[in-house]
């Protein structure tokens, strides 16, 4: 479970206090966690030790303001990515602070699918708009995570096998029938740092869709991945890193006919190749960064019958650099380009990629004030120039005042964002080539406070959400369109952790999100997670994590004989309580690992998305070795 908490603090799933840790997302550098002023949660690697055996999505899910719907089905289900209440297109994903898009996807937006977590040393999320340093998209939040860096030896090597089960509740066959299994090797040598991965995942055992009656068996629906990057990193001088990566990702997956309804024919195939260079310059008062990336997808799916088929291509590259004008004031000025095209193939219809395409220039400028009173200052703008949309101006005012006498910070946030429909809303048969961009603004108030010497950690903030021309989906016309007026969101989000002991933390957040209009499908009102950690012994270590998420309004059509005219249809899908535990033990010290974790513990049988499964009971080992 992960905490809610302001950037001093150290938000993570086992909360301690400490100042001196830095973070990324809101500045671009460096920048030490008492000296922002915005909502960042820290996911460390000790917090995903902590969590084996869970994915990316669900590791997400018990961040407050997140809901990451379809980690609860079968593994491979298609994901929902909310924050606060923002849809998939309003959440930006960056990989080692690259932003990673499907040009083909319907909301341009990365499929968290392809990732393991064992790849991953560390996650960052900011929440609210953050659209003037990271562009289009970033309107609810930013995820931004790290992947694993080189060891500091010549030649490191882990490998790591996990099995488990897959069964929905109440249905006692716990077969294995999930594994994941990688290897990874890194090392560094003088000027030269390396790191390579690989990993291989199958599921099986689930049906996507659920089963209307106990009479009636639905096929179990297959997941594979194969997933590998390599990483270069070259050191010419003291001041200059030249940083090269590669990636390849493979997914298949059998999907159903949609809720309640089988299909023992449908699936999909996709190719992920992503490459990228990095060269980071340091001088005396500060330093320049370029982040560059390309990445092709190709996407077939067969669904009833046809064959559908998918190309995409983006290229990013965004050259920014800090200049420190004093030790309380820097400056980071950057530039962004960025090209999006898709194609499509079926016998129905064809989008070429001289049509299907778009780019977009951003220069953008931040400063970042901290005065030695307990003043913090961050202001920046972005100009977005896109090739259909024109120009559009984005801001954001960010100050926060620490009490020299008192463990007590105050926040304040006003932010603005520019969202772009993706390809798919524009020329898909199901997109409008009318559509207008989606422009939010984003108000935050919060405090943190801090007692019994730093223990105990309490944090409480309020935001609200504009949305105008906000991108919504008919689900009669099932077509993309601009809602009328403005779309709200207002919320509260807060966090307790307290370190009861040396060996046992405490930690538990609470988010009430309310939305309007379309984009309140599928997102809960309320959700609450808690979390205790146990270090029994230098070796020995024990989690566990309690979710509770409410009622949740959801939509539907249906065409009901003898017309067939489709027919909107809504529910109240009812609130879920889950127990998971995990334990851990390090057989041989720094050298080998296992785990045990179990999720549901309790069986119960949920609805997450209406007319499809969700896991009940389930069990996990894994052995990790480093050499």
């Amino acid at each position: 479970m992960t905490s809610c908490a302001f950037a001093q603090q150290k938000d993570t799933i086992a909360s301690t206090n400490q100042l001196d840790e830095v973070v990324i997302s809101d500045s671009k550098f460096a920048l030490p966690k008492e000296k922002s002023g915005k909502v960042i949660v820290k996911i460390t690697a000790e917090d995903l030790k902590r969590r084996q055996g869970q994915t990316v999505a669900t590791i997400l899910s018990s961040v407050a303001g997140i809901e990451i719907n379809g980690n609860q089905s079968r593994n491979g289900k298609d994901l929902g990515v909310y924050i606060r209440g923002g849809r998939n297109h309003q959440v930006l994903i960056l990989i080692d602070g690259v932003p990673v898009t499907d040009a083909s996807g319907i909301s341009l937006s990365y499929d968290l699918r392809l990732l393991p977590v064992e790849q991953i040393e560390s996650i960052e999320v900011m929440k609210g708009a953050s659209s003037t340093l990271y562009g289009s998209g970033a309107a609810a939040g930013v995820i931004n995570i790290t992947l694993k860096k080189a060891s500091k030896k010549a030649i490191a090597a882990n490998a790591y096998l996990n099995v488990g089960t897959q069964t929905i509740a109440n249905q006692e066959n716990y077969s294995i029938n999930d594994y994941s299994q990688g290897v990874a090797l890194n090392g560094s040598a003088e000027k030269i740092n390396y790191y390579a991965s690989l990993n291989s995942t199958e599921t099986t055992g689930i049906s996507e869709a659920k089963s209307p009656n106990d009479a009636v068996l639905f096929e179990a629906d297959r997941f594979s991945r194969v997933n590998s990057v390599v990483k270069i990193g070259f050191k010419p001088t003291a001041k200059l890193d030249l940083d090269f990566f590669a990636n390849y990702d493979k997914i298949k997956s059998d999907f159903d006919a949609g809720s309640f309804a089988d299909n023992d024919e449908n699936s999909s195939a996709s190719e992920q190749f992503r490459v990228g260079f990095s060269p980071k310059y340091k001088y005396k008062k500060g330093e320049f960064v370029i982040n560059s990336s390309a990445n092709l997808i190709t996407r077939s799916i067969f669904n009833y019958g046809t064959m559908l088929d998918y190309k995409s291509r983006s290229v990013n590259a965004d050259a920014f650099n800090k200049y420190e004008i004093s030790p309380e004031l820097f400056l980071v000025t950057g530039a962004q380009f960025q090209f999006h095209e898709m194609s499509n193939e079926s016998p129905y219809e064809a989008i070429a990629n001289e049509l299907a395409k778009f780019n977009m220039i951003d220069p953008y400028v931040t400063a970042v004030y901290s005065s030695e009173f307990g003043l913090n200052l961050n202001l920046g703008a972005r100009y977005n120039m896109h090739s259909k949309y024109g120009n559009n101006l984005v801001y954001n005012v960010n100050p926060s005042f620490s009490f020299p006498n008192l463990p007590l910070k105050l926040l304040v946030s006003y932010s603005t964002a520019f969202v772009a429909p993706s390809l798919y809303q524009l020329y898909s048969p199901y997109g409008d080539l009318n559509l207008s961009s989606e422009k939010d603004k984003t108000f935050e108030l919060g405090f943190e406070t801090t007692m019994i010497d730093k223990k105990l950690v309490l944090n409480a903030l309020v935001f609200q959400r504009e949305e105008e021309n906000a991108i919504g989906f008919d689900l009669v016309s099932y077509k993309y369109f601009n809602v009328a007026g403005l779309n709200k969101v207002k919320g509260f989000e807060t966090m307790i952790s307290y370190a009861l002991t040396a060996k046992i933390n405490l930690n538990a957040n609470y988010a009430f999100t309310e939305l309007e209009k379309q984009s309140r499908v599928l997102n809960p009102k309320h959700k609450a997670n808690a979390a205790v950690d146990l270090q029994a012994t230098p070796r020995l270590a024990f989690n566990a994590t309690y979710q509770f998420v409410s009622d949740r309004y959801f939509e539907y059509t249906t065409y009901p004989a003898p017309t067939f005219d489709p027919v909107l249809n809504s529910e109240i899908l009812k609130d879920y309580q889950l127990i998971n535990m995990n334990v851990r033990y390090e057989l041989i010290k720094n050298r080998m690992n296992i785990f045990a974790a179990a999720d549901n513990i309790l069986d119960k049988d949920f609805v997450e998305t209406r007319g499809f499964s969700t896991r009940g009971r389930n069990f996990k080992v894994g052995l990790n070795i480093k050499m």
